[in-house]
């Protein structure tokens, strides 16, 4: 007696007192209890007692025995009548973990994990019913050599998929939509046997009155299965099926906010002169809602570049769009030549105007390619991150402004920022240095390190090792990274005030001609003349004001641009009549240079075309820029 009270759990300690200490009343009397026992290994195990107490005999002369009482019955193993304790608490982990399954492949880890091991199963596999067809989203082991040679030779291009009505014993059991589980040998199918030779349980996934998957569970050894497991696997096919439809609906879901996140990001950054740009977008990985995050890298006239990042407030896709126009807006209002606080103002008034609930934060940095020379705007932002050629790091000293659409006249000041070749600019959002668990100091601080232990040779690798220590995010994350080199060759520029006279022309193609000697251009003289003459002439005819001529001359280009007060672009003509006496220069200039446009500048435009030139030597007219 004392070595089964010594091994009952001590919460059914009381109940079976009562039987095996009844009452002197109930001497005699049969009676029956399930209680728990743990076994020397510490797992738990249900018996049922049958028993009946009975008095001890008495003895004249009192020997052993005397007045004892006896109780007289049947032990017997009643695990199979009901779950065991470590069965409910292993129900209970699933359902916890599946909880916090957020895609398809995490319910298909969390599933195989559960499973195989406790059940001491050979091999498990999770499948998604796509259509008519399987598709692998989990199993264990995952390597192919674990699995039926018929499934190994579906493992080309990842986990084997195959419709269902192939194998008519799986078809039936998907559509009686109840755990099928097969004792050695009771398989028709040789491909579904061989994955449980010892026994097979295949448990399909319900879920809204539907099958929505299936879930595989082989043993190699003889296995037979007991009512406690069956409930078990009916349990757990319940929670995997809910699971899997919730995680099928969210990936559907990310699925396509992502798509509207990439669509909205540049899908590449251009190559800068006299630098590398590289950029990294980290989705949030608390949720599966579209972040507000962007960034941006816009050339501009004259050697110049635009940096850009951004965060608009929220996870929606209505943040999302909200991201999207505030990028076309800020690409507009830079492209019209407004400096960089100008920018940011016009963006401003625009979100204001918008009506919207959400308001955004950016950092604006306007770069001069070939002196360095910077002009940064913050608007709501945390500061940019400077690392220096020697190695140190400090934030940006920029002046910052609010949030854009918060306040319809906010002003922005614009701060001076000087780059020494080889400085690394790093703009980032908040997600990447800001958390629940980490202050923004903190944060800051770390990336200050990261960059200053980086090797900043390799643009690409620095960025990634930037990203790479982010923990699981609540917010996405956002990193646009230059290096500023310095430009090998810098571009040599003449600049000529065009007068309204009547010789303009002439005079505008004389200062090309000795602009273009002193340069060592003497063979592309005649197309370079032709190209200003109808320049010139288009700017004088169809404008009013001042004109101007620039000429800039870098690597093997030679740029030629007119500049004038009229906001209207050129056209070119569809149609040109023989007795027709105009719309031939746009022609001309079109098939003599390999490119030519128009750019807005500051309520004028500027048109330009861009002629091949033999690529100059180093410090080849470095001092024949001309200004008049």
């Amino acid at each position: 007696m004392e070595t089964l009270l010594a091994h009952t759990v001590p919460d059914d300690l009381p109940a079976l007192m009562t039987v095996v200490k009844p009452d002197p009343t109930s001497y005699g009397r049969g009676q029956e209890l399930e209680f728990r026992v743990r076994r020397p290994s510490g797992a738990l195990r249900w018996l049922r007692l049958r028993a009946r107490v009975l008095p001890g005999e008495e003895s004249a002369g009192g020997g052993p025995g005397a007045g004892y009482e006896q109780l007289l019955g049947v032990v017997a193993d009643a695990s199979y009548l009901r779950p065991g304790g470590d069965d409910v608490s292993r129900v209970q982990q699933l359902s916890a973990s599946l909880a916090t399954a957020m895609t398809v492949r995490d319910v298909g880890r969390e599933v195989v994990h559960a499973l195989r091991e406790p059940l001491g199963a050979a091999r498990v596999a999770l499948a998604e019913l796509a259509g008519d067809r399987l598709a692998l989203v989990g199993l264990d082991p995952v390597e192919p050599e674990g699995w039926p040679v018929d499934w190994r030779s579906e493992w080309s291009t990842g986990w084997p998929d195959a419709p269902a009505q192939v194998l008519p014993t799986l078809e039936a059991a998907l559509r009686e939509g109840r755990a099928s589980l097969w004792p050695p040998g009771s398989v028709r199918e040789p491909t579904l046997a061989a994955v449980g030779p010892g026994g097979l349980a295949v448990l399909p996934l319900p879920a809204e009155g539907q099958v929505v998957g299936a879930c595989f569970i082989g043993w190699d050894a003889p296995h037979e299965f007991g009512a406690e497991e069956r409930s078990l696997l009916t349990a757990t096919a319940g929670l995997v099926g809910q699971a899997l439809k919730r995680a099928h609906a969210l990936d559907a879901e990310h699925e396509l906010a992502t798509m509207l996140q990439r669509s909205l990001l540049p899908r590449r950054l251009p190559e800068l002169p006299g630098g590398v740009a590289v950029a990294r977008y980290l989705p949030a990985m608390m949720g599966l809602e579209v972040g507000g995050d962007w960034y941006d890298v816009i050339p501009l006239p004259q050697g110049r570049v635009a940096l850009i990042i951004g965060d608009v407030q929220g996870h929606s896709a209505a943040a999302a769009t909200l991201m999207g126009q505030m990028r076309t807006a800020i690409r507009a209002y830079a492209a019209e030549g407004h400096p960089a606080d100008v920018v940011v103002s016009h963006t401003n008034r625009l979100l204001v105007s918008m009506e919207t609930d959400l308001f955004a934060t950016c950092t604006y940095v306007e770069l001069d390619m070939e002196e360095g020379n910077a002009w940064a705007v913050r608007a709501g932002h945390i500061p940019p991150v400077l690392r220096h050629p020697d190695g140190g790091t400090e934030e940006a000293p920029v002046e910052g402004g609010p949030p854009l659409g918060i306040v319809l006249e906010a002003e922005y000041p614009m701060t001076s920022i000087d780059l020494a070749p080889g400085t690394v600019l790093a703009l980032l959002t908040d997600g990447l240095v800001e958390s629940k668990r980490l202050e923004l100091a903190d944060g800051m601080h770390r990336v200050r390190d990261l960059l200053a232990g980086a090797e900043p040779a390799n643009a690409e690798q620095m960025a990634d090792v930037l990203v790479g220590g982010a923990t699981r995010r609540e917010d996405d994350a956002a990193l646009l990274l230059m290096r500023f080199d310095g430009m090998t060759h810098r571009p040599i520029r003449a600049g000529w005030s065009v007068w309204r006279l009547p010789d303009a022309v002439l005079h505008a193609r004389r200062f090309t001609a000795r602009t273009l000697r002193s340069w060592g251009l003497e063979e592309e003289a005649d197309v370079a003349l032709l190209v200003v003459s109808e320049l010139v002439t288009n700017a004088l005819l169809h404008t009013q004001g001042a004109a101007r001529l620039d000429l800039m001359l870098s690597g093997d280009r030679l740029r030629i641009a007119t500049t004038d007060s009229s906001p209207r672009a050129p056209a070119k003509p569809v149609i040109v009549d023989w007795e027709a006496t105009g719309g031939r220069g746009i022609l001309l200039v079109e098939a003599v240079s390999v490119a030519w446009g128009s750019l807005p500048v500051s309520g004028g435009k500027q048109v330009w075309a861009e002629i091949l030139v033999p690529p100059r030597e180093a410090g080849a007219g470095d001092d024949t820029t001309g200004q008049r």
